[in-house]
């Protein structure tokens, strides 16, 4: 089932997943404004300050929206990273908490203070998890939706297979379920409800949007890129991660011949930079297998659009 707050607010059940270095506020209120929540991660911005920046121009973009054309704007939300290695999670959390952001999605650690600190404002958090048991802990900590992310999702991804990991979590679960994975199409979020999910996470596919941050070159290789160029390593970020091959062999990097890091590292806001070496997420680009099939490069509202088409021509 939807969340409650989403109910007279969204015009398919998809939401566009926060995507490191590529999602910002131009491609967030052009979806939330088509109808379609959207995220972006917290550490897109090189500083909480620069974070709030951000907050600020969504908040009274899509409040501007709504009173200019009396339509109700999808909620955005951000991701937040619950790990050691992030020392902005708690100035992050108080300015989510500050400008009652809708939804909340936390990654690499369920926390019940953190969904609590949500919870009081009114916020719904969901989680991101690629196991069963990842499931079980996020239900434990109290959060309102989980989100399968499986075999073949672009960036921190699982390699279970998505029917098996919905029925996985369904044998406990009867909240909000998301699925991630190889989406790109409205006919796969409906097939994506058919599996037992009530939401379809989308990111590789609205990499290719012309809002998106990714370089052109970046955009370009997942045009010319097939499901079998996409490889599953913990050798860029330290976890598992779906990467282009391409990207890492521009790189002057052997694929075969990876190792992985000293420590995690999910990009430059969290390590220093490290001159002569490739950059995880800036240098070599991730996406899912949902690379098969992506052929071109809309605007978000007119990727959005042709989404809910051909979700209504699916759904009968």
């Amino acid at each position: 089932m939807l969340p409650a707050q989403w109910q007279d607010r969204v015009r398919i059940p998809a939401a566009v997943a926060p995507m490191f270095i590529i999602s910002n506020p131009d491609m967030i209120i052009a979806a939330c404004q088509q109808g379609m929540p959207a995220t972006f991660p917290a550490l897109n911005q090189r500083s909480s300050e620069g974070f709030e920046d951000w907050l600020k121009q969504i908040t009274e973009a899509l409040n501007r929206f709504e009173q200019e054309t009396g339509k109700k704007a999808a909620p955005f939300g951000v991701n937040l990273i619950v790990h050691k290695s992030n020392p902005r999670l708690e100035a992050d959390l108080a300015l989510c908490v500050k400008y009652k952001v809708p939804y909340i999605i936390t990654s690499l650690g369920a926390v019940k203070d953190v969904v609590d600190s949500i919870h009081n404002y009114g916020g719904i958090v969901f989680h991101d998890v690629t196991t069963k048991r990842h499931a079980e802990k996020a239900a434990e900590a109290g959060v309102d939706g989980i989100i399968a992310v499986t075999a073949g999702a672009g960036g921190h991804a699982g390699n279970i297979n998505p029917f098996a990991l919905i029925e996985d979590i369904r044998s406990f679960w009867d909240k909000t379920l998301c699925v991630a994975g190889c989406i790109n199409k409205g006919n796969q979020v409906r097939a994506a409800e058919l599996m037992g999910a009530d939401i379809a996470m989308m990111g590789t596919r609205f990499i290719n949007t012309q809002e998106s941050r990714a370089v052109p070159e970046y955009k370009q290789m997942i045009i010319e890129s097939k499901s079998t160029d996409i490889i599953y390593t913990p050798a860029i970020s330290g976890v598992n991660a779906s990467f282009m091959t391409q990207s890492l062999v521009k790189e002057g990097l052997d694929p075969k011949a990876l190792q992985s890091p000293e420590k995690v590292d999910f990009g430059s806001e969290l390590v220093p930079d490290r001159p002569g070496k490739a950059r995880a997420w800036i240098d070599i680009w991730s996406a899912g297998h949902g690379v098969s099939g992506i052929e071109d490069i809309p605007k978000t509202a007119e990727l959005v659009d042709r989404l809910i088409e051909e979700y209504q021509q699916a759904k009968g």
